[in-house]
């Protein structure tokens, strides 16, 4: 990618964070719909939008009614607002019932939810699966709050309705599948949740202006956990029969090491290309094991579904100070840290569209300087311009595919492509499908 490329993308990605971030999202509702709206926008139609209904059965959950809100606050006695849910979106614990009532301080603080460990952050609090309602703010805010009587207002709406996810797919040269997840369930939080759908959006426009592309891409923006599940309920034998790699793309902003979650044993290609590319462009990378997840990577490895699916972030979730807090906002990620997983990404697809097995044609070292790919002359130095193709050639025996021969040689995937070009021109490289 060209250096003014590179700057446009990265500063698109960041645009539409900035333009994602005000929503109030959830696990269902208008936030959801609107969010992928605006991803329709910048991707174009090719996003397929489902509607699940509400009590639809999927494996051992069912879809939850749809949540929708429109107002929240607290007002003190002098009808001051207190906190509102139009500044901040974390105020209000999600799926919170309906409620208009005056309390006194102690009634409010049944219903306040802090961070003591962080007293100036707003937590992030959910109660999806049992019916209840609440407020958040940070600890210093509440130890503030006098005597009072408080007037407490969330206008939300729990009814019949329906789960909404977004669905990619870009066919390829064979129904093999590269499989790509993100959600799109959280509130105003830009690592946790929108650097992860941004960098899908603009991974699946790239991939469309592929000339080639071996495999067909699945990339689906599903909210966590109910949105995996749900979407595995219905595609689960399809996916088992055609996904041969797939990551979980979530963390993806910050300007922090990369981290990479294994899949359950560690073993997949997904692993396998996850690990040689980081281990070129980002060394200092950090590892977890399955035993570390907290993702959909739990659904996409849960025992019967197998899908071979691992996880690249930048600061994992979970690990990161700023986490389900109001601290994860758009001063977190930057332009910088979102094209870097972007990248990341992209070398991964690579190295899976470009992993094939090769075979060198003849016995012992070909001779490369009648092919014009060595000096005619030899003294000390000449070999080493050549020893990355001379190292290729040694492990080019049909067994080794090309990340195999990457690790074992210690050169990245995509400068071994025009080694590979070289022996092809010359008839010494047969590719073995």
């Amino acid at each position: 990618m060209g250096y003014g490329l590179e700057s446009k993308v990265k500063e698109e990605m960041y645009e539409l964070c900035e333009r994602l971030f005000p929503i109030c999202r959830s696990i269902t509702g208008d936030g959801v719909r609107t969010t992928l709206q605006m991803l329709v926008e910048v991707y174009g139609n090719e996003i397929n939008i489902h509607e699940v209904p509400t009590g639809t059965k999927v494996f051992d959950w069912t879809v939850p009614k749809e949540w929708n809100i429109k107002e929240a606050y607290i007002e003190n006695s002098k009808g001051q607002r207190v906190i509102d849910f139009k500044n901040n979106n974390l105020h209000v614990v999600g799926y919170s019932l309906p409620v208009d009532k005056f309390v006194d301080l102690q009634e409010l603080k049944s219903v306040v939810y802090t961070q003591p460990d962080q007293p100036d952050a707003i937590p992030y609090v959910t109660s999806y699966y049992k019916e209840c309602y609440g407020f958040c703010m940070s600890q210093n805010q509440l130890d503030k709050l006098p005597e009072d009587t408080y007037h407490i207002v969330i206008d939300s709406e729990l009814k019949e309705g329906s789960l909404t996810y977004g669905e990619i797919i870009i066919p390829g040269d064979t129904e093999e599948e590269v499989f790509l997840s993100t959600y799109i369930c959280h509130p105003s939080m830009a690592n946790n949740e929108l650097s992860g759908p941004v960098v899908a959006t603009f991974l699946a426009k790239w991939l469309n202006l592929l000339v080639k592309r071996r495999y067909t891409y699945r990339i689906i923006f599903i909210p966590e956990t109910i949105g995996a599940i749900t979407y595995l309920s219905k595609n689960l034998q399809y996916l088992k029969e055609h996904v041969i790699a797939g990551f979980n793309l979530s963390c993806v902003g910050d300007n922090r090491t990369f981290s990479y979650v294994e899949s359950r044993y560690g073993d997949t290609l997904a692993d396998k290309a996850a690990k040689n590319v980081l281990s070129f462009y980002y060394p200092d990378y950090k590892t977890y094991s399955f035993l570390k997840r907290g993702s959909d990577e739990r659904q996409y490895n849960a025992p019967g579904v197998d899908l071979p699916v691992c996880a690249i972030c930048r600061s994992k979730y979970g690990e990161y100070p700023e986490y389900h807090t109001s601290k994860d906002n758009l001063e977190l990620i930057s332009p910088e840290g979102l094209l870097g997983a972007y990248e990341v990404y992209q070398q991964c697809i690579l190295s899976l569209e470009n992993n094939y097995s090769y075979k060198i044609n003849v016995l012992c070292e070909p001779q490369l300087g009648k092919r014009g790919l060595y000096p005619t002359t030899s003294q000390k130095g000449t070999y080493d311009a050549v020893k990355v193709m001379i190292d290729f050639i040694a492990y080019a025996d049909g067994s080794n595919d090309l990340i195999d021969i990457s690790n074992i040689i210690g050169v990245p995937v995509n400068e071994l492509l025009t080694v590979i070009e070289k022996l092809e021109k010359v008839d010494l490289l047969t590719r073995c499908d």
